[in-house]
């Protein structure tokens, strides 16, 4: 069964496209077959992979249905990608026909059994798009920085996932509160970190044991297309979320890939 998992956190900066990527490139390494949906309209997720932003088809044209979705898949060397441009910026009062909230579910389940896995990366906010994402996705995935306000953004993603569970996603999870950019050796972010536990007990869930340490690679990956896990394989950062695509891949992978 395809795993269609969605990384959001309302408050922006807290590392969403950064994890998005690490899961596509980690979990192509280990050999799954991996789809990436960027659903941000900065498109930061296709880029990061190594696409350029607005060319070729996008997730704006599969939702408008004036393309279809396997003319927007884009091959990487990390896994198929199905980029974004700021045209998505207009969902809220563009997609406004019934069952809105089914757009992009009803897209996937066109193609999700080419895949194992779909890594759905979203904007820093609850709108139309990350509610199309819950609606389409088996779990979810909360990145979040060690500081008060991105907690905030954790409280208030509760009450949207809660809603999606019990109005259109009965089976939507909470995989876990990934922590970014964490520095034990700092008081405010063992207080945050306990905050957050608390947080993840409530949803059911837990705070992943890996935390993601801060680093200059993670910002310099960029610009060079590539996930951390490519761009510097050895720094903390990448082998922190080595762990993180360990506990979402399971015992299936590594598997050998299919000559």
């Amino acid at each position: 069964m395809t795993q269609v998992i969605t990384i959001s956190n309302q408050k922006g900066g807290v590392g969403k496209t950064t994890t998005a990527s690490a899961l596509i490139t980690g979990l192509h390494q280990r050999g799954a077959r991996v789809l990436g949906v960027d659903l941000d309209p900065q498109g930061n997720l296709g880029f990061t992979l190594g696409l350029e932003i607005g060319a070729g088809c996008t997730t704006y044209d599969i939702l408008s249905k004036s393309r279809s979705i396997f003319e927007s898949i884009s091959s990487t060397e990390y896994g198929d990608v199905i980029p974004s441009d700021v045209l998505l910026s207009t969902a809220e009062v563009e997609f406004t026909a019934p069952r809105r909230e089914f757009m992009l579910c009803e897209q996937l389940q066109l193609v999700q059994d080419r895949y194992d896995f779909v890594i759905i990366d979203t904007p820093p906010a609850l709108n139309i798009l990350t509610i199309n994402a819950y609606v389409a996705s088996t779990g979810l995935i909360i990145p979040m920085e060690p500081e008060i306000l991105s907690l905030v953004g954790v409280s208030q993603l509760r009450d949207t996932y809660e809603t999606i569970r019990s109005s259109f996603n009965p089976n939507l999870k909470v995989l876990g509160i990934l922590m970014n950019k964490y520095n034990h050796r700092l008081r405010l972010h063992r207080d945050v970190l306990d905050m957050a536990n608390e947080v993840a007990e409530q949803m059911d869930t837990q705070v992943f044991s890996a935390k993601v340490r801060c680093s200059v690679d993670v910002a310099a990956a960029p610009a060079y297309g590539q996930s951390v896990l490519a761009y510097r394989p050895q720094s903390n950062p990448a082998m922190d979320f080595r762990k993180i695509v360990d506990a979402v891949a399971g015992e299936a992978f590594p598997r050998p890939r299919k000559r």
